[in-house]
């Protein structure tokens, strides 16, 4: 497999703790974000979305998404339950992450930490709503260790990737003790690596 991903992609990142945990070997093709390597005609040829994280598999078929590669590459692994019923939960969290909580606690941690953006309207109003998403967070974990039964998902990477930068986007994680405590327990969990850490190739 080749995962194409930009470093400082928390998307990106999912995929990679994934394929960490599951001791899954692959290629490393880095992918300059602010270089505009994301819309050449050759990556575009791979992804007419112009996004990453993409993954090439061995027999040459594309997926797209971060969460969708989350899916597939946990089929038949710890990290999807096998119930229907727990199945349709891991996906409503990670419909969440992408509706609810990675337009504003993403998008801010990138607009801070990486294009030097100052403080706005348009950034309060994004953080206000980040905040509601952690606050839905927090009132979860109050009752369970992980967010679908007790078990470590895939529904939790998709959380975790950037709840645990939330700081990087001007979020105060203080008044969120659950949610610290879990980021705590997820980064417990066995072939954990950090944020930035990338392979060679």
């Amino acid at each position: 497999m080749k995962l194409f991903d930009d470093p400082i992609s928390g998307n990106g990142y999912k995929i990679r703790l994934l394929l960490s945990q599951l001791n899954k070997p692959y290629t490393y093709q880095k992918v300059d974000i602010g270089k505009g390597e994301t819309r050449t005609e050759a990556f575009l040829a791979l992804n007419p979305n112009g996004r990453i994280p993409l993954l090439a598999l061995d027999g040459g078929q594309i997926i797209a998404e971060s969460n969708a590669i989350l899916f597939y590459l946990s089929e038949g692994t710890g990290y999807l339950p096998t119930d229907g019923l727990s199945r349709a939960h891991v996906l409503q969290w990670m419909f969440f992450e992408q509706y609810s909580h990675e337009p504003y606690i993403a998008v801010l941690r990138h607009w801070l930490k990486h294009l030097g953006r100052a403080e706005d309207e348009e950034i309060r109003e994004r953080r206000a709503k980040g905040y509601a998403a952690l606050d839905v967070m927090e009132s979860h974990l109050k009752d369970q260790d992980f967010f679908v039964g007790e078990t470590y998902s895939i529904a939790d990477i998709a959380l975790y990737a950037y709840t645990h930068v939330a700081e990087e986007g001007g979020f105060d994680l203080s008044n969120y003790p659950s949610v610290r405590e879990w980021l705590s327990r997820v980064a417990a969990q066995p072939g954990y690596i950090g944020i930035e850490e990338v392979p060679d190739g």
